[in-house]
């Protein structure tokens, strides 16, 4: 029979890390049954019949957040043999915390304590054999990073899991005990169950363990009991437990770790003395992300795009002197080969690989941004990222909470929507599933990059302006909503960890990237497959002297009769021929569309991304100032098909899922007109009833940003540093 150890640890404790270094590649990612918080699993390298699942990174398991509440009915309904606690080392009592709630469980524990190179390295020293004594549990030192002490921890683990290790429960202060004897006798009173350890069903009552007071609701007037134990010690039950688990860590800490003599500043203190300067910071941030978005769209993306374009899906590429042909010569061959009907040719060709390859002929450029992203995340910047943002967001309205999602967006659209769960504010989370979508996703890299290297020559200032605009949408989307009734209200408080200073592991980056990039190509094999077949029919069939049939000019398909139809909406954004209306409406199903409908609509030969052939065939339905236009339309319109319905189900509320859309949308549409048609006075264009439209849509925006109101009292709850003392919920 199979074992199953759970691997459970606070966030930046080199969880993931660990999980990576003992799985490999025998893992697998799913969503937890009911919920779509992230879930992973993976058998034990060279053990088959040994099951790691990865829990959410999480620092206790009173369930606040849902990531706290899939972790803990886990571990209740699942019971695992055995639970692997990753505990950093470098901030032993804030992590010892979610350690005490572990052992209280009685399932098997086993304590590695990580990052030990890293406490070596400050001159801290830890004795692992007090600490396991005073725990009761088995404690490890491993450095995941280095990948020592993992042997061990594995043989511990699994010896753990086989019933080898005594489980012992965690014993509390008199201090508190006076108060559980009160409930333990109440309990009686209420002719309820005599458990084993009242004590610990009491503690589990106030860390607002649900399936505690499931088993006993029937029998006990649950609520009552707490408001008497807090009548009893004149104080909130929960915060003197937690109160009591800190005491119990100190005393465990007491004899278990000594600190070094002198207190330095760490590497990482004199790196965020810089990074994270209140002047310095944003400017930082603005340099770190242009050269990001340089790297992978101007320069080396760039130059791995344009090999895909033009060798893997165009004409071909030599290698070392020889002559390889391009798939749609390879295909086009064989097509002629067998005599294929010219309609079969044509869907081939002209849609499928005309389609999904214009889209696919991006994937270079998006592995190169998704290393650059994974690398931030990994080294501990995001993090200080989040800390930045924070301080400007909570001037607007939004906590650093909500940068969390809009991170994630950065990917997908659609976990970073989902994220916004763990936002306690309704308001503040309603907001953030509002405008997360603004952001820059994965899919949207290909429309960014066809516009700057085929309308803008491959400036280096467009791609990261693309980023900017999505960051200035949300903050002015979020002074804007503060001001409403529905919206108006303190922001939420955000306390997280600065995790020190690291370098990643390439292998970590790498399978970053890859998880990624996979799901972009299967995205394309599927969605974006049926997409450009749909495309395909209705632009090469439509009605011609009353018949319907193939049609030579695409202006009489189908598509360019629901083009037409709509194209006058584009009309003042500066776009207002059918094949870009066209291509904005097929980016509702996927953005990766916009790419793959112009590779229908123009001829996939000419949409290289440098190639002058496009320029010449955009050239009468774009210019550079429409083309921005349309890329800011495209940036922050309605998402795709897939993020709608994350919109959908975290609003939960059909009213609020269509104003969502709808803002977007007119925002996008005000935003872009304005971009426009303002523009277009800078450079000589007419002045139309249009350009008073757009000077009247910027002072609208104004308007909401400056007009009075009655500011909330914000808090001066920030960020709270690796060395923080206590973390509190």
């Amino acid at each position: 029979m199979g074992i199953t150890i759970a691997l459970a640890g606070n966030p930046n404790s080199g969880k993931t890390t660990l999980f990576n270094v003992l799985t490999g590649s025998n893992q697998y990612v799913g969503n937890w049954p009911g919920v779509t918080v992230e879930k992973k699993e993976g058998k034990l390298k060279g053990e088959k019949e040994v099951t790691i699942t990865d829990l959410p990174g999480i620092y206790s398991l009173s369930p606040y957040t849902l990531e706290e509440v899939v972790a803990r009915n886990y571990l209740l309904n699942e019971k695992p043999d055995a639970i692997l606690n990753i505990v950093d080392g470098t901030n032993l009592e804030r992590n010892l915390y979610l350690t005490t709630q572990l052992i209280e469980l009685g399932i098997p524990v086993v304590v590695a304590v990580n990052m030990m190179d890293v406490v070596e390295k400050s001159g801290d020293k830890i004795n692992t054999g007090v600490l396991s004594k005073k725990l009761g549990c088995p404690v490890v030192e491993i450095s995941a990073m280095k990948q020592k002490g993992i042997e061990e921890i594995t043989k511990k683990a699994i010896e753990a899991a086989k019933g080898k290790t005594s489980v012992r429960v965690h014993e509390f202060s008199a201090v508190v005990e006076s108060a559980l004897t009160e409930i333990e006798g109440m309990i009686e009173d209420k002719g309820g169950r005599n458990d084993k350890d009242q004590r610990f069903v009491a503690v589990k009552l106030f860390e607002r363990d649900d399936k505690i007071k499931e088993q006993i609701a029937m029998r006990i007037d649950v609520e009552s009991i707490i408001s008497k134990c807090e009548e009893v010690l004149d104080d909130d039950g929960e915060s003197i437990i937690t109160n009591e688990r800190y005491n119990y860590i100190s005393s465990i800490i007491e004899g278990s770790l000594v600190k070094a003599s002198k207190v330095k500043l760490t590497t990482s203190d004199k790196i965020d003395k810089i990074v994270t300067n209140r002047w310095l910071a944003l400017p930082i941030f603005a340099v770190v992300m242009w050269i990001v978005y340089y790297v992978s769209v101007t320069t080396v993306g760039t130059w791995a795009t344009d090999w895909a374009n033009d060798g893997v899906f165009g004409d071909g590429w030599s290698l070392f002197g020889l002559e390889i042909p391009g798939i749609p010569v390879i295909l086009g061959g064989f097509l002629e080969s067998v005599h294929a009907a010219g309609w079969l040719q044509s869907l081939i060709l002209d849609g499928i690989v005309a389609g999904v390859g214009a889209v696919l002929g991006f994937v270079p450029q998006m592995l190169v941004l998704f290393i650059f992203l994974a690398f931030l995340e990994s080294c501990g910047y995001m993090a200080r990222i989040a800390f930045i943002m924070d301080r400007i967001f909570r001037k607007f309205g939004l906590s650093g909470k909500s940068f969390i999602p809009i991170l994630i967006g950065t990917g997908c659209g659609v976990p970073g929507i989902m994220a916004s769960r763990t936002i306690e504010n309704d308001r503040d989370r309603k907001m953030t599933i509002m405008t997360t979508t603004f952001i820059p996703c994965g899919a949207k890299l290909p429309i960014i990059a066809l516009i700057a290297g085929a309308l803008f020559g491959g400036a280096s200032w467009v791609a990261p302006s693309a980023y900017f605009v999505g960051i200035a949408a949300i903050i002015i989307s979020g002074i804007m909503l503060k001001k409403t009734k529905m919206f108006a209200g303190d922001p939420a408080p955000f306390v997280m960890e600065l995790p020190s200073y690291r370098m990643p592991r390439i292998s970590d980056v790498l399978r970053s990237m890859w998880e990624r990039g996979w799901s972009f190509i299967k995205k394309a094999g599927s969605i974006i497959l049926l997409s450009t077949i749909f495309i395909w029919f209705t632009s090469n069939f439509g009605f011609v002297n009353g018949k319907f049939g193939m049609v030579e000019d695409l202006e009489n398909g189908l598509l360019a009769s629901i083009g037409k139809g709509i194209s006058w909406l584009f009309v003042p954004l500066g776009w207002g021929e059918w094949k870009a209306a066209v291509a904005a409406i097929t980016g509702l199903v996927a953005k990766e569309n916009v790419v793959g409908t112009f590779g229908i609509l123009y001829g996939y030969a000419e949409v290289a991304e440098e190639g002058n052939e496009i320029w010449s065939t955009l050239a009468a339905s774009f210019t550079a100032l429409s083309a921005y236009s349309f890329l800011v339309f495209n940036l922050l319109c309605a998402p795709c098909f897939a993020a709608m319905g994350a919109i959908k189900r975290e609003m939960n509320n059909t009213k609020w899922f269509w104003f969502a859309i709808g803002y977007q949308t007119i925002l996008a549409y005000g935003v872009a007109l304005a971009v426009y048609q303002i523009g277009n006075i800078f450079t000589g264009g007419a002045f139309t009833i249009w350009t008073i439209v757009g000077f009247l849509v910027v002072a609208l925006i104004l308007y909401f940003l400056f007009r009075p109101y009655k500011e909330s009292k914000t808090l001066n709850i920030n960020v709270s540093s690796v060395k923080a003392h206590k973390f509190a919920k």
